[in-house]
Parts: structure tokens; sequence; C-alpha cells
């Protein structure tokens, strides 16, 4: 008893201490590696409470850290254990029930809706309440199959005795914790993409032939990836695209462009310009210009992916969207320029929230003068997944 006691009171220590300016898995592992005291099993059991803490968001107030923990706990947990019987015995016998009806029993203490309880800040399309469920659950783990991979990929896949499910023919959905690189050669043969992030470049795809028509059979695009991050838009677009790409990534941090260079060399790019930059500084200018083809993932809120990362809403603050919006305006005012005639501009947020998405789109459309072609939010809250907003503009001769 005094064991399960300890991760309660561990838990509630962590955070309570825990200030939301860092990820909270670096600041856990950093806990874990000054209290050597704690063991494999223990680690992964005050993890999970944390992230389950987190998932509560706003909701319960005025209520203690340890019965929140507790009603998080119900929520959180499918299978009955000795921990769940020891902390909840209340709850033992409810603790597989589906979550709607586990809300029905907590209805007194929580409500599902006060998880992130602020109004009329929504993109179109986006449901409160079902956004506020999705907090509940950790999002799935998805890969992208890439083209020249298919074949041995799905052989692999049928080899691994894996439980999954092909989405489609290039998307493997599989359960959050499976570890990808143990089964696959990450980037080379599958990258690890979300389902809604490997959707913002449909358009593209699809209307290939007549956007880029007067690009001549022998030259690639010139295109500009301008918020790289990670890479894996410029790998999509890579792969999705039959045109040849002449491609120039862009990251105002040092330390993720290496590690951009690192994941090309594995995913076989070897032919691409990069330069680092701050692309939202009033100074900015790119190296090169005229470009076919823009492609910015801007920074954002992040709140399509907070149920992957549950401590973000806990610290969110409406000021946070003003911030945000307002850098977002000022990169694409400052990357819109540098767009060539008939050149097309993607415009792409992880984010819920109309000031980053619509807004935005209605300011570039506005101000900088580009015609709208496609908006669209990918609504990942309702398949376990992440939600993503994507505009597609044209500047027009």
């Amino acid at each position: 008893m005094s064991r399960f006691y300890s991760y309660i009171n561990t838990t509630i220590k962590l955070v309570e201490q825990y200030k939301g300016d860092q990820p909270f898995a670096i600041f856990l592992k950093a806990f874990f590696s000054k209290e050597k005291k704690y063991g494999s099993k223990d680690r992964k059991q005050i993890a999970s409470l944390c992230y389950n803490y987190f998932r509560l968001g706003l909701a319960m107030h005025y209520s203690s850290s340890e019965q929140k923990l507790k009603v998080a706990v119900f929520l959180g947990e499918k299978e009955l254990s000795e921990f769940v019987e020891k902390i909840i015995p209340e709850w033992t016998e409810q603790i597989s029930y589906a979550t709607n009806k586990k809300l029905a029993l907590v209805k007194d203490q929580f409500l599902v809706n006060d998880i992130f309880p602020f109004k009329d800040i929504w993109s179109e399309g986006v449901n409160p309440e079902t956004y506020c469920l999705s907090m509940l659950s950790q999002p799935l783990l998805f890969l992208r199959i890439r083209p020249q991979c298919k074949i041995t990929t799905v052989k692999k896949l049928g080899k691994s005795k894996l439980p999954y499910e092909l989405i489609n023919q290039d998307c493997i959905c599989l359960p959050a914790a499976t570890k990808a690189e143990d089964f696959f050669i990450t980037d080379k043969e599958v990258v690890v993409q979300d389902y809604s992030s490997q959707k913002v470049l449909n358009y593209l795809r699809q209307n290939e032939t007549a956007l880029f028509r007067k690009v001549p059979p022998n030259k690639g695009i010139a295109t500009w990836d301008c918020c790289a991050a990670s890479g894996g838009k410029s790998i999509l677009l890579l792969d999705v695209l039959k045109h040849k790409i002449d491609l120039t990534i862009a990251d105002i941090r040092p330390g993720i462009v290496m590690n951009l260079h690192q994941r090309f060399k594995r995913a076989g790019i070897k032919q691409y310009n990069y330069f680092i930059a701050d692309v939202g500084d009033a100074h900015f200018s790119p190296p090169a210009s005229n470009y076919q083809l823009i492609i910015c993932d801007a920074p954002c809120t992040g709140s399509g992916t907070w149920s992957r990362t549950p401590e973000q809403l806990y610290f969110f603050t409406l000021n946070d969207v003003k911030k945000y919006s307002d850098m977002q305006r000022r990169i694409v005012s400052n990357v819109v320029p540098y767009l060539q005639s008939e050149g097309i501009f993607v415009y792409i947020t992880c984010s819920v929230f109309k000031e980053e998405n619509e807004a935005v789109a209605t300011f570039i459309q506005q101000v900088l003068h580009l015609k709208l072609l496609h908006m669209e939010i990918l609504k990942g809250f309702d398949n376990r997944a992440d939600t993503m907003f994507v505009a597609v503009f044209k500047k027009e001769a």
C-alpha cells in the first residue's frame, strides 16, 4: 500500500514542480536521473500518472491534486490492477467501462468540456467536446510507407506480428508504444508521421499537373520549405509529387538543421540547399528568390497535437494564441515576396484555433493578395491522430 501512495505523492510533487518551460518528458528524465531509487516499473507507473493528470487539462481547478489524480487514474486506466484496487477501490468494477460511461460516474466532479473551457476560439469544423474527449487518450502511432519500399515494408509488417491497421496503401496505424525502429529502417522504409500530417499535401498531389503545368519537364520545381523543422514535409513532398523538386530548406535552429541533414541522409536525399535564418525577422532575406512553391509549416500553439503532449494544454493561456498568430503573420509577410508569379504557397499549422488558421488565411488573401485555392481542417481528434490546418494559395500574375 505504501508503495502505491508513494507513486501518488511523487506524481503530485512532479506536476507541482513542473513549470512548463520544457517538454515534460525531458523534465521527467532529469528527475529520474537524479533519483536512482526508482526502478523501471516505478518510472513507468509515475510517468503514466503524470500524463493522466495533465490529460484532465484545466478541469477540476478547485479540487485537490490528489482527488484530481484519482479521477485521472479512473478515466485513463483501462484494466484492473493492484494499483487501481488500492488507489480507487470505489471504481474498480467500472475500470474497463467505455469512456462515456466513466464520465457519467464522475460528472459531479468532472465535466469533459472543462478540460479546455475557452469559448469562440475554435476553427470551423472543430467540435469542442470531441476535441476535449480526445485529450483523454494517447494518439496512435502512424507510419508512412515510402514509395520505393512498399513491397519490403508490407512483408516486414506481416512478419512482425504487430497489431496493425493498413489505413491506405501508404499509411500504417500501430499502438502508441510501438518502437518503429525495432521493425523498420526509419526514414528509408517508413517515415514516422501522423495520419493528418501525411495528408497536408494531398491538394498538391491531386492537382499537380494543373498547378505546375508551366514547369519545364527537364527542370525541377524551385521549392522552399521555410520552416523545415524535422523535414517531414520535405520528405513527403519529394515522395508524393511526380515532378522533380529543386529543394531548399531553412530553419532558425542550427541543431535542428544538423539533425535534418542526418535524416535526409537516411532517407537517401542528397540534392538540396539549406540555410539557417529567422524568417520572422523584419530584416530577413533568403540567399535565393523566385520560388515556384513555398511550404510554410508555421510555428504555432501545437493545440492539434496536445493529446500527445497534454502538459502544453495544462499551461496554455489565451495570450499564447496572439503571440503565435502575430508571429505567423510576420513569417508569411516575409516569405511570400519570394514567391514567383503563379507560384503556389502552402500554409500549414497543427492548431485548432481560428486565429492561427482561418484568420491568417484571410490575412494572406487580403493583405498579401494571394488567391485561395483550398482550405481545410484535417480532424485527427476523430481518429486518435493530430489535427492539422492547411491552406493552399496562388500568386496570380
